[in-house]
This record gives structure tokens, C-alpha cells and sequence, in this order.
């Protein structure tokens, strides 16, 4: 018998005879309605700025010149599917400057960003190793709860959640910032 058929035949014989319990499932998934509504990037834009992350909101028109600033110069992983004209992407992921993707949605009332590493997100090596990740972030990407989000995304991908800049609390609650994944993270909203 193998370790998992021994572990599933324990699971079963401690749970034989118990009674079956109903999971209650009340929880939202629906988009807020009402005054709970509100300004979707607003919210967003807010929530992504409490985590101290570097946070821009203009229109569609403005952003790929914003995008443009804040590469120029720069040693920028451009992953593929990601257009930006006049930029190279920089092959080697241990020297970039940063890494600058889309995403595949933003979470309003948590301030997350979900990357599922399709085109213009690049690998989840690119978006983890590099110490800025500059995240373009679509007004029709915003949904507002953790279960819209969910219902978007392909549980068959690899997911990527990101919820401000790398950072970590040791037991004294100093904060260090870079540990698991960029230290920056600045996120163009576009409206």
C-alpha cells in the first residue's frame, strides 16, 4: 500500500459512520450592487496603494506613454504578448532592472492582482525575480470580490496573486520589503 492509499484508508475509517454536515455557502459571489457598488478603480487604485505599492490611474490613451517613461533606460523584461514598441525585453532574468506585465485580473476590495501568466504576463519566474514589477492594470480587469475573480480565472493555469510588493515581518515586526518577489511594485490603472 502506498503512503497515499494509507493516509486516504485512516481518513476513511476515522470518518465512518459521522454524519454528513452542510457546508454553508452563503458567502458573496456576485459583483457588489447598490452603494456597495461604488467606484470599482477607485477602490482598486485605493487598496493597491495601501500596500505601498507606486499606483498611477489615467486614461488608456496616457498609459502607454507612462509605460514608456518608466522602462526607458531601464533593463526590462518584456515578456511576449506585452506590446511595447521600441523596447527590447532583456534576456537575463538575474541582471533586469524589472519585469512589466499585464495582468489577468484586479480584486477591488483586496487590492490584488492576479497574474495567470498568459500572454503579457510573462513566466512566473519573470514577475517573481526582479526587483520592480511595473503591472498594467485594465478598468475592465477590476471585478470586486476574491469569488469574481475566481470565477475568471482558469484553475488549469498557474496562478500568481499579488497583493502590494514583496515584503515580510520578522517577530520583532520589522518589515523587509524584496524577500519573495520584487520590492517595488508600481501599477498603471487604465482607464
Amino acid at each position: 500500500m502506498s503512503a497515499r492509499e494509507e493516509i486516504l484508508a485512516r481518513i476513511a475509517k476515522a470518518v465512518a459512520g459521522a454524519e454528513d454536515v452542510e457546508i454553508p455557502r452563503d458567502y458573496r459571489t456576485e459583483a457588489a450592487t447598490g452603494d456597495d457598488a461604488g467606484d470599482l478603480v477607485g477602490l482598486f487604485a485605493e487598496r493597491v496603494d495601501d500596500y505601498r505599492a507606486v499606483v498611477h490611474v489615467l486614461p488608456a490613451a496616457e498609459a502607454a506613454g507612462l509605460v514608456a517613461e518608466r522602462v526607458a533606460g531601464r533593463r526590462m523584461i518584456v515578456p511576449d504578448g506585452f506590446d511595447l514598441d521600441g523596447h527590447e525585453s532583456w534576456p537575463d532574468l538575474h541582471t533586469a532592472d524589472g519585469v512589466v506585465t499585464g495582468c489577468a485580473v484586479g480584486i477591488a476590495l483586496t487590492g490584488t492582482i492576479v497574474l495567470d501568466h498568459g500572454p503579457g504576463q510573462g513566466t512566473r519566474a519573470q514577475t517573481l525575480v526582479p526587483d520592480y514589477h511595473l503591472c498594467v492594470v485594465r478598468a475592465d480587469q477590476i471585478v470586486s470580490s476574491v469569488p469574481e475573480a475566481v470565477a475568471r480565472l482558469d484553475p488549469a493555469r498557474p496562478l500568481t496573486w499579488i497583493s502590494g510588493p514583496s515584503a515580510t515581518s520578522d517577530i520583532e515586526l520589522n518589515r523587509v520589503e524584496g524577500v519573495h518577489g520584487p520590492r517595488t511594485l508600481e501599477v498603471i490603472i487604465s482607464t
